[in-house]
């Protein structure tokens, strides 16, 4: 029963490619939601499984992770019913089969405890998610599926020679060769050294292209472009976590091996590059939706910044994984509504917003602010936390230029998102595009909301699930 949230939605899928109705196949997208979001409540109260025995296992971490994933495809679910059922034009078959998909195999990466399956679960994301991105059939969406595709294969092939490396660190060390995690945390301290360094390497590289670490992040502008914003929101708030997921997962292991300081100056130093990436490509950034691409390796940075400085600014980067995740749903989702709404996405034609779609334009506004890190929004808890932990560590170099690029960030941000929600409306803007909907809206406000609430009230069940993953990692001071 509690492997549910893996099969359920397999068998949905297979529902949805059978079903011939285009009008009612996207409704099992918000069925499937509901019934996932019930098998992780089974899941978090069910004793963990020993994960040195088993190659399936929800442990703290895990449950954080999949919470995530699950509380953010409810309302998205609802959000693809409402949109799908706007583009009647269009066989949404492959949509819906390859959506519930994605979601079983980014469930299947949190209870994964063996590296190979680990691995193979986050491929299986890949392969699932291609064909959302290039839903919209457009000559740039074709490109931006390829290139997406291309790009993670080459980082998913880097992360399994990691993986190879890692179990030869075992064998190099005199232990009998194993990639089932807790086997690697048990014998970490007879572990090959140089072989440590090299398979963590190549992992945090493999994977960071998943997660859109600079300079691994070249398919994330196109992909999140390009995208329906129901994808855009899935892949920045549940892929790019499934993928720190994994990176976590071997920073525990290099933790254990005695190596957590060779590992933790790489985390830094791919954390502020990202971060500085995504301030030079944000400032005159006219795309709104290629924006929030920079905008995720702006935080994606945050997050390996966070694990890097370890203590509290790991627990406050775990915090900030699930309020990212959802204010990115905010974010994406308000802004293929203006997509829609202008039939274009770039600031040139896209004004006025709050005159044009009044609920969209607030919203989209609102997320920036949350997402930049002003308070009462969730991500100033977090992003706080971070800068605590860097300042009481004696890191101020690295806390001076964590600010800074939040600084340029919110510069050019803001003005990106003020040229779209300010001003009147183009000529002709009343009577082009499509109208917000109650599936269009709604789940939009839903996530707002949570991301307020969670700024000023942490609920104690989210409270714990955090503290629990940081003691698992043992990150937390």
């Amino acid at each position: 029963m509690s492997l549910g949230s893996i099969w359920f939605p397999l068998v949905m899928a297979l529902l949805a490619f059978g079903l011939p109705s285009n009008r009612w196949r996207p409704w099992l997208l918000p069925a499937s939601g509901l019934a996932h979001l019930l098998f992780f409540a089974l899941g978090i109260t069910a004793e963990r499984v020993p994960a040195d025995s088993h190659w399936l296992a929800l442990d703290p971490l895990g449950k954080l992770v999949l919470g995530l994933i699950s509380v953010l495809f409810l309302p998205c679910s609802f959000y693809a019913a409402g949109y799908l059922n706007r583009r009647g034009e269009r066989s949404n078959r492959i949509f819906c089969s390859c959506l519930l998909v994605f979601l079983a195999m980014m469930s299947l990466v949190c209870w994964s405890q063996h590296l190979g399956l680990l691995w193979v679960a986050i491929d299986a994301t890949t392969l699932a998610s291609g064909p959302l991105i290039y839903f919209n059939r457009t000559p740039r969406s074709i490109e931006a599926a390829w290139k997406y595709l291309m790009v993670c294969s080459v980082g998913i092939a880097l992360a399994l020679l990691g993986s190879l490396f890692l179990a030869y660190a075992s064998l190099h060390g005199g232990e009998e060769s194993s990639l089932i995690f807790g086997d690697l945390l048990l014998h970490a301290p007879q572990l090959s050294k140089p072989w440590v360094h090299a398979g963590f390497v190549l992992l945090l590289v493999g994977y960071g292209t998943k997660m859109g670490l600079a300079p691994m992040h070249t398919w994330k502008p196109d992909a999140y472009g390009e995208a329906p914003g129901v994808v855009g929101a899935l892949l920045a708030g549940g892929l790019a976590n499934c993928a720190f997921l994994a990176i976590l997962r071997v920073h525990q292991v290099c933790i254990a091996a005695g190596e957590g300081e060779y590992a933790s100056r790489l985390l830094l130093f791919v954390a502020l590059l990202s971060m500085a990436c995504a301030a030079v490509f944000m400032v005159g950034q006219k795309d709104f939706k290629r924006m929030l691409a920079y905008s995720s390796i702006e935080h994606m940075g945050i997050l390996a910044l966070g694990v890097g400085v370890g203590g509290l600014g790991a627990q406050g980067a775990l915090l900030h994984m699930v309020n990212n995740g959802l204010t990115k749903g905010v974010l994406f989702l308000s802004a293929g509504n203006l997509h829609r709404a202008y039939g274009d996405k770039t600031t040139d034609a896209v004004r006025g917003a709050l005159i044009r779609s009044p609920l969209s334009g607030w919203l989209f506004l609102l997320g920036f602010l949350a997402i930049t890190g002003s308070p009462p929004f969730a991500p100033f808890v977090s992003e706080f936390s971070i800068l605590r932990s860097m300042v009481e560590s004696g890191r101020h170099l690295p806390a001076a230029a964590f600010l800074a690029f939040l600084l340029v960030i919110f510069v050019g941000m803001g003005k990106t998102v003020l040229s779209v929600v300010q001003g009147n409306p183009p000529e002709g803007a009343d009577q082009a595009g499509e109208r917000e909907g109650v599936f269009t809206s709604l789940p939009i406000v839903m996530l707002m909301g949570a991301v307020l609430m969670l700024g000023v009230w942490i609920p104690e069940p989210l409270s714990s699930l955090v503290d629990s993953a940081a003691r698992f990692l043992e990150l937390k001071s």
